[in-house]
């Protein structure tokens, strides 16, 4: 067994866990490999231990990993911030886009992608914490780009995402992960029931598992310490 796939292993046993710590169905978290300036063999290792969902933030990189892999019939997600040139790229070769903050963003994409593939799966990203150096929309915002949705059907909207700020104690972690959910809770309704909340990453993901967290996005838990890469 690989270092890859031994870590693959420890981290589904740290959601099986927190599962059962806070109550939660069994299975209800949807572990996604965040793979962005890893290696196709990196993949491939953790494909071998029965991972099918794997995250990106470079679409040059992306696409190369995409196509090395198509075979495999993986499951891709864009997590990391849209530039205007990359929509294309990202509407005709991603399942899911975890990051979106703009209607611009929204027209866009469901404007280029292709009618042969299935609507775009995605998440809208909210600025919880009200961070500078991050992307996404304030809580007051998110409204009107729901009720604009029925206008672009190639697109599926999921639910919300964030990217709290590091915090060391758990329930300091678990306060925007908190007002992640309860602000779903007061956006869903029948015909839309917002079932994602692709939140929790390595440091955080019980906090997050323990809010409500649909989906956490694991990377060095999995693939060890990254190194920056360049590309985007």
């Amino acid at each position: 067994m690989s270092a890859i796939q031994s870590r693959l292993n420890a981290v589904r046993q740290r959601l099986r866990q927190a599962e059962q710590t806070y109550r939660r169905e069994a299975g209800s978290v949807q572990l996604l490999a965040v793979s962005k300036t890893r290696p196709a063999e990196d993949i491939r290792q953790a494909v071998a231990a029965g991972q099918h969902c794997f995250g990106e933030s470079y679409i040059h990189e992306a696409l190369d990993k995409i196509e090395q892999l198509r075979e495999l019939g993986l499951e891709w997600h864009f997590i990391g911030r849209i530039q205007g040139n990359k929509t294309r790229a990202i509407a005709e070769n991603f399942d899911w886009v975890h990051s979106i903050d703009s209607l611009r963003q929204i027209r866009r994409l469901n404007d280029q992608r292709p009618d042969r593939l299935a609507p775009l799966k995605i998440c809208l990203q909210i600025k919880i914490d009200d961070e500078e150096s991050k992307s996404g929309i304030s809580p007051g915002e998110v409204r009107g780009l729901i009720d604009a949705m029925p206008d672009y059907p190639r697109l599926a909207l999921q639910g919300l995402m964030t990217l709290p700020a590091p915090a060391a104690q758990l329930d300091a972690q678990r306060r925007p992960f908190l007002r992640l959910r309860q602000l779903r809770d007061e956006l869903a309704t029948a015909g839309l029931p917002l079932t994602s909340l692709s939140m929790g990453m390595t440091d955080d993901l019980e906090a997050a598992i323990a809010e409500g967290s649909t989906l956490v996005r694991i990377g060095t838990a999995i693939f060890g310490p990254r190194e920056y890469s360049g590309q985007t």
